[in-house]
């Protein structure tokens, strides 16, 4: 799928915190999207699921966000949230079935193929061991692996995951990664935020930097995450080294005279 945003604007309670910003995502692509807190991510993310209303200015494969139904929105996008919220004591496998739902008529039972899709999801989020026990029950690190399970399991042709590895163990980061990649490499689109841009360069083909609700870069991790960025942008020096395993990028201390 081809993601299209032109000239995306966006204001709440009468504040402009997004915009203009324009960028395209493109199948088989990790995009990791960083800033700082406040810097606009989330905010994009809601537009480019549709939840803001304002669908006229992204456009999935040349068919804009506000002419599809939800019905339809559903098919296509899959929307990981940042707040992680179970409200019902369902046993960790009806709750990644749920997100078959778009693919079944009401009341219908999932089908073999169904059921097949949300085993591969569970499985790459590493839940399977926890199916039958109720999500309510669950760490709320063990909570971030099923939602994004029921996310991935909507098998849509964009997926779009708003710190999905936030409060997750190291190992489980990492998985969570791999199975984004590994998404990416069967043809789906995968826009994700990050804080841990160790995990953006080693794990995203391509990283877009918001600050103050504008992209102020776009490009390959190894070219976009040096030293001027990463003080301009987040205020900081970090260790940025090339290893065996991939780019790794350690923040070392705060520049002169900036504020967290």
């Amino acid at each position: 799928m081809r993601v299209e945003v032109q000239s995306l604007s966006v204001s709440l309670s009468g504040r402009p915190v997004l915009g203009p910003v324009s960028l395209s995502l493109v199948a088989g692509e990790t995009v990791g999207l960083l800033g700082p807190n406040g810097a606009g991510k989330s905010t994009l993310m809601r537009a480019l699921a549709g939840l803001l209303g304002i669908g006229e200015t992204v456009r999935l494969d040349g068919v804009a966000l506000s002419e599809m139904s939800p019905a339809e929105r559903a098919r296509k996008i899959a929307f990981l949230p940042q707040a992680r919220t179970i409200g019902w004591p369902l046993a960790v496998a009806r709750v990644v079935e749920l997100g078959r739902l778009p693919f079944r008529a009401y009341g219908r039972p999932l089908t073999e193929n169904d059921k097949a899709i949300c085993a591969e999801a569970m499985r790459l989020t590493d839940v399977t061991g926890l199916a039958m026990r109720p999500a309510t029950e669950l760490s709320g690190g063990e909570q971030a692996r099923v939602l994004a399970a029921r996310a991935i399991a909507q098998d849509t042709p964009l997926l779009i995951a708003d710190e999905p590895v936030s409060g997750l163990d190291p190992a489980h980061q990492i998985a969570m990664m791999t199975a984004f990649r590994a998404l990416a490499g069967k043809g789906r689109t995968v826009l994700v935020s990050l804080h841990d841009l160790t995990l953006a360069a080693r794990w995203c083909d391509r990283v877009v930097v918001l600050d103050r609700g504008l992209v102020v870069a776009d490009g390959d991790p190894r070219d976009v995450l040096n030293a001027g960025l990463l003080r301009d942008v987040y205020g900081i020096s970090a260790h940025v080294a090339e290893t065996a395993e991939g780019l790794i990028v350690a923040p070392v201390a705060l520049t002169s005279g900036a504020q967290p």
